[in-house]
């Protein structure tokens, strides 16, 4: 580069004095990024890609990265696989990373820009003021019981069945969690999961009666189970996309491929 170290280094910190943050971890004569300063480095690198390519037309056909994408679990079987195809015939340049998890997990690999989007539960606080919420489906919650189980009335049967308890890690089961107290209910725990196809599972099996959201994508292993409609009619989980309020041109794609395919989905019978 033809600079000396101390060069290089009083640049380097002039940088993150203009930043407001470290962006090296200094060990004796040694520095390496941290995990700031990579986030600083990858950014920086689309800025100078961004930079050779200002006089470009927009061509989809010629766009180049890698759209990251969070998602929860029931997100990798609707809309993920309808979407990620499409967007891919029209950025086919672009590499997609789907990253599984929780949806509070997501929302703040989104929040750090770490994501690009992720397709979550919606939270039962207030958003941060820089990222911008995208519904896509609303479903309520039902009770579901063995169909040999006599379920005359859903608040005793809560007090007295087994439970299978939707994870209270997840926004959804945090609500149902909510729904039970506000009914002071403390229903007999048989097991507590985030899967709501396995828990469908046993209580198909009589392992226990559960409150899950009514969702299409699931509607055979429903047709399984005694469906009972809540008294709260009110308690249902939003379906959406968290993501920046300033996208790019691919993600602002693949967030209106989602509500396309959405729109499109057949609603649960």
């Amino acid at each position: 580069m033809g600079l000396t170290q101390s060069a290089v280094s009083g640049q380097m910190k002039r940088l993150e004095d203009k930043l407001g943050h470290e962006l090296f971890e200094r060990t004796g004569r040694s520095a390496t990024l941290n995990e700031t300063g990579l986030r600083v480095f990858e950014k920086a690198q689309k800025l100078l890609s961004l930079a050779e390519t200002l006089t470009d037309p927009d061509d989809p056909s010629t766009t180049e990265g890698t759209l990251k994408i969070g998602a929860v679990a029931s997100a990798h079987i609707y809309p993920i696989p309808e979407v990620l195809p499409r967007f891919a015939s029209e950025f086919p340049k672009m590499r997609q990373s789907v990253v599984p998890g929780i949806s509070l997990e997501l929302l703040d690999k989104v929040d750090s820009r770490s994501l690009d989007l992720a397709i979550i539960i919606k939270p039962n606080f207030e958003l941060p003021a820089s990222l911008q919420w995208t519904m896509l489906q609303a479903e309520p919650f039902v009770m579901v019981a063995p169909r040999s189980w006599n379920v005359e009335n859903p608040s005793l049967a809560l007090r007295t069945m087994p439970f299978v308890r939707y994870s209270r890690i997840s926004f959804g089961g945090r609500q149902v969690e909510s729904y039970l107290n506000m009914h002071q209910i403390r229903p007999k725990d048989f097991v507590e999961l985030d899967d709501i196809s396995t828990i469908l599972s046993l209580v198909a099996d009589e392992c226990g009666i559960a409150i899950v959201p009514r969702m299409a994508i699931y509607a055979s292993q429903f047709r399984t189970t005694n469906v009972i409609e809540l008294d709260d009619m009110q308690l249902s989980r939003e379906i959406g996309i968290i993501h920046p309020r300033l996208l790019s041109d691919p993600a602002n794609r693949f967030v209106a491929l989602c509500i396309k395919a959405q729109s499109s989905k057949i609603s649960f019978p």
